[in-house]
């Protein structure tokens, strides 16, 4: 199993779905169902500023992923969610959501299920998000924690929602630092690095030579840490 943790444009979907593909392991984007559910609150009308409201609902929509790395998707209900959630509206609404004891309760517990199902079928699985290391998955044999500096990361970001034409680079990187302010405080499984995770700078280093590095720490773990 590998952890790949790291704030929002690091690099960890694209670090993490190489390295599962090169390593012929599971691949799961633990954000995005953060997202989903964050969805579907906002399509239903739920007040996601009252922390009682989402929690009341947190266990209401069925939520489903695909582990295949070359081909992720995410469905609400039987729904294909896989672009929507990644809106402008969507990630300025989910730290508010996923800092919602419920809601990291339930997910994780999905979470562990999905890890428990890939090692029972033979298979490993890379795991990407914020609290894997720490929280989900601290029993973890690879841990890595992707950072980038705050330029870097908005461009990349600015880049992603290229099709928003409200999302500019200076409004991407408040917007980014917003998140990590609240994802880095909550009193719940905060983004924090892991004390035996090996910290990777991305920002001038190319997504293959991350791949590698995440792939030599799951053949070598002794040697490349």
């Amino acid at each position: 199993m590998i952890a790949v943790d790291g704030p929002s444009g690091s690099g960890k979907s694209s670090a993490a779905r190489g390295a599962a593909r090169a390593l012929g392991l599971r691949y799961l984007d633990t954000g995005a169902m953060y997202r989903a559910l964050t969805w579907w609150m906002l399509r239903a009308g739920i007040d996601i500023g009252d922390a009682a409201a989402v929690a009341a609902n947190a266990d209401r929509p069925a939520i489903e992923v695909s582990t295949d790395p070359d081909a992720p998707w995410v469905k609400v209900d039987g729904i294909d969610v896989t672009g929507p959630i990644r809106t402008r509206e969507v990630t300025n609404a989910v730290s508010a959501v996923s800092a919602v004891p419920a809601v990291r309760a339930r997910l994780a517990a999905l979470q562990r299920a999905i890890i428990a199902g890939a090692h029972a079928s033979g298979c490993g699985i890379v795991l990407e998000g914020r609290d894997i290391g720490t929280v989900v998955a601290p029993q973890a044999q690879v841990k890595v924690f992707l950072t980038a500096s705050e330029t870097a990361r908005a461009e990349r970001r600015a880049a992603d929602m290229s099709a928003d034409p409200a999302a500019t680079f200076a409004l991407t990187r408040d917007e980014l630092a917003r998140r990590d302010r609240l994802d880095s405080t909550r009193a719940l499984s905060p983004l924090l690095k892991a004390p035996d995770a090996v910290e990777i700078d991305t920002t001038a280093t190319g997504l293959d030579d991350v791949v590698a590095r995440i792939v030599d720490l799951a053949r070598h773990p002794a040697v490349s840490a």
